[in-house]
């Protein structure tokens, strides 16, 4: 029960907020707090909850959600003596709220609390892989100590840059996290500069004192509410929870950006193996193992343990040899040979192939278990308490036996996959094969992914913690709640609202859909009417978003327009996401036109308010792409089922998506213009009478 003393601590909170930022209160607001205070309220940490802890909540842009949830949450944790951890969809949002939000809150709210920002391994520096990167350059040839990260020797700028990154680290003038460097880095060049749990020596790395990562995690213990995104909750939840953050059973959590946490929770579970790729890895790591064995002057303990290694390498190598056989094989018997990938239907595995990958599995595990054990051993010979293995031979070695360890266990992972059977009457695991044509030949790369994250997510996260509260801007599909109860596995205590947005939709917004000669179903005509269509609005623009389905499309379109409009384009692809969004800013700011072409990732995340945006223009309607394995088995269940996928997932997911794209056009209560529909299925056919009143209540102009 919230008491009266919390509820008024809470409205008092929300007062001084409004009068201190001299802001008027805003329904929806207020509707979030009172549903974020009572749900949490009614949290008794008894574990037994049926969803009454649980709330999903769709609070439109210009809500004011991420102070709403944050004032309701922070006093309710407080008094339950609970943390607060507040997930988000991306390192960007986190530092949103870490650099503006919270200190926002707390400077004009009058609520005192501690808070911290929390990022996985991969975003910091690791001082001992850069200096054995380095020390590495000398002896490439000998020992490739991150075999899979540095296919060959650096060159001398890459030296320089490494080099340097370590002299800013140590004298101070850089705090080793990735997303403080004021220069941009490519993933593969910052690879190698990181690490993960199990190439991390924790507390016996010599530089453990200074360990940018561990310095991070220890002011999560001393703060009141921890920033986070949902890969790092799951990564927690798959390490049994309370290894990164807090016990679930002590923590409320906040996912901001909830319609990602599916998506993400069976991308974190999905697991693949490339079969040529896994054949050269054993050859190179036995190599690997055999020096690791005459460094250590062949202990005899992990001599052993090496030795025993050697009968399942030849084991899991033949039966790769039999895997790729029958890989050649079913991409033989193809008809139409440009089809790179074969899905099984159903996620069912061929009984030939779900043998071998059996056999696979049982070797591999053992050889997970052995590499467990070398890895103990350099434990041990780090801690001293092996004198015949020296503490820096086991520094030195510890990370490389790490990533293989990783590699072994991401290949028994998808074996097994591939070899156990779905539970019946549970959602299946979509499993397929694609061909990967390369310089060093074909290999083909199998993969396997749950296709709905209710089991996941109802096992790890919901049974466990003490609160919960899933909110987003879109978050409902045709205005319903039915696809992410379903495709997250929410109790069915769960409370749902829909909070009224502070927009004028009628007012400020009109949708057009202009007369068209074809519709998608011809895709090579209706990429013509795209191109006649934009050929003639374009010259007209002055900020203005076009929204493509496909690559092909938008590079078709981009090809065919006139320089006069190219001029002013800026295409996904060309740069980064970040820095098309400010060239575009830069262009309006000076008066010129700017348009920008884009695909599913500027149709959410992209704010560009006032005069930055004030059209968008939809190509088609934003449905799957039909041939994608994990939307296509999902479709499949649902018709075995008795159900009809293209309206129970399709159209729902459509729905979803759609309305995020419209959502670009009006990110503040001042903000007006167009959005244009180059598909008019959404006024010809009966599903689209579905997916159109879902949409905000826009002024409406059909040719």
């Amino acid at each position: 029960m919230l008491s009266n003393d919390l509820k008024k601590k809470i409205q008092t909170a929300y007062s001084t907020f409004l009068q201190n930022r001299s802001l008027n209160p805003r329904s929806g607001q207020k509707h979030m707090i009172a549903e974020v205070a009572k749900t949490l309220a009614r949290a008794d940490g008894s574990g037994e909850q049926q969803g009454e802890n649980i709330c999903v909540l769709e609070a439109g842009t210009g809500t004011g959600k991420t102070i709403a949830y944050l004032l309701a949450s922070l006093p309710v944790a407080q008094k339950q003596g609970k943390k607060v951890v507040v997930s988000t969809g991306t390192v960007a949002l986190q530092e949103q709220l870490v650099m503006k939000d919270l200190p926002q809150l707390i400077s004009d709210s009058g609520i005192s609390t501690t808070y911290s920002l929390a990022k996985g391994r991969g975003r910091y520096f690791c001082v001992s892989k850069a200096e054995a990167v380095l020390e590495s350059q000398g002896e490439l040839g000998q020992m490739a100590l991150y075999a899979d990260e540095m296919a060959q020797r650096l060159d001398g700028d890459q030296v320089a840059w490494y080099q340097d990154l370590l002299n800013r680290f140590a004298s101070g003038n850089w705090d080793g996290d990735r997303d403080s460097l004021t220069e941009a880095v490519e993933e593969a060049e910052w690879r190698p500069m990181t690490s993960d749990h199990l190439q991390c020596t924790n507390r016996r790395c010599s530089n453990f004192s200074i360990c940018p990562f561990f310095k991070a995690r220890q002011e999560l213990d001393k703060v009141d509410l921890i920033v986070a995104n949902h890969d790092l909750v799951l990564a927690d939840l798959s390490l049994g929870g309370g290894a990164i953050l807090p016990e679930p059973a002590e923590t409320i959590y906040v996912f901001d950006e909830g319609h990602h946490l599916g998506a993400k929770t069976t991308g974190h579970f999905a697991y693949s193996l490339r079969v040529r790729s896994s054949q050269r890895w054993l050859n190179s790591s036995a190599r690997q193992l055999s020096k690791l064995l005459t460094d250590c002057s062949h202990q005899l303990v992990l001599a052993d343990c090496i030795e025993k290694l050697a009968q399942p390498y030849k084991t899991m190598e033949e039966q790769l040899e039999l895997w790729l056989l029958m890989m050649e094989q079913l991409f033989s018997d193809r008809k139409d040979d440009r089809d790179a990938r074969i899905r099984f239907s159903q996620g069912i595995i061929p009984d030939e192939l779900a043998v071998i990958a059996k056999a696979f599995a049982q070797v591999a595990e053992k050889a997970v278990a052995k590499f467990e054990q070398i890895v103990d051993l350099l434990k041990e010979a780090m801690d001293g308490e092996l004198a015949d293995i020296p503490r820096d031979m086991a520094e030195l070695w510890y990370p490389q036996v790490g990533v293989f360890a990783a590699r072994m266990q991401g290949m028994y992972w998808l074996a097994q996959a591939w070899a156990t059977p779905d539970v019946p009457g549970e959602s299946p695991t979509a499993r397929w094969v694609t061909r990967i044509d390369s310089l060093d030949g074909v290999d083909f790369e199998c993969r396997s992914s749950p296709v709905s994250a209710a089991q996941t997510l109802q096992e790890h996260l919901w049974k466990h913690c003490h609160g919960a509260v899933i909110t987003s801007a879109t978050i409902t599909a045709l205005g319903r709640f039915d696809r992410v109860l379903d495709d997250l596995g929410l109790p069915a205590g769960t409370t749902c609202r829909q909070l009224p947005s502070p927009f004028n939709h009628q007012q400020a917004a009109e949708l057009y859909i202009p007369a068209m000669d074809y519709d998608p179903k011809d895709p090579d005509q209706h990429t013509e009417a795209v191109i006649k269509f934009l050929a003639e609005a374009l010259p007209q623009a002055r900020s203005t978003l076009v929204l493509f389905s496909s690559w092909r499309q938008m590079l078709s379109v981009l090809e065919r327009m006139p320089d006069s409009i190219n001029n002013s384009v800026l295409a996904q692809g060309q740069h980064g996401k970040q820095e098309i969004l400010t060239q575009h800013k830069a262009r309006v700011d000076k008066g010129t036109p700017s348009i920008i072409f884009g695909l599913a990732s500027f149709a959410e995340g992209v704010d560009l308010p006032g005069d930055y945006l004030t059209e968008v223009i939809i190509a088609k309607l934003p449905f799957s792409v039909p041939d994608d394995p994990v939307d296509a088995t999902m479709a499949e269940w649902i018709e075995m089922r008795g159900g009809n996928a293209f309206a129970e997932w399709s159209v729902p997911m459509a729905s979803m998506r759609l309305t995020q794209a419209t959502g670009r056009l009006l990110r503040t209560e001042a903000d007006s213009g167009r959005i244009v529909l180059l598909d008019r299925r959404l006024i010809t056919r009966r599903y689209g009478r579905q997916l159109l009143d879902a949409l905000p209540p826009y002024r409406r102009n059909f040719a």
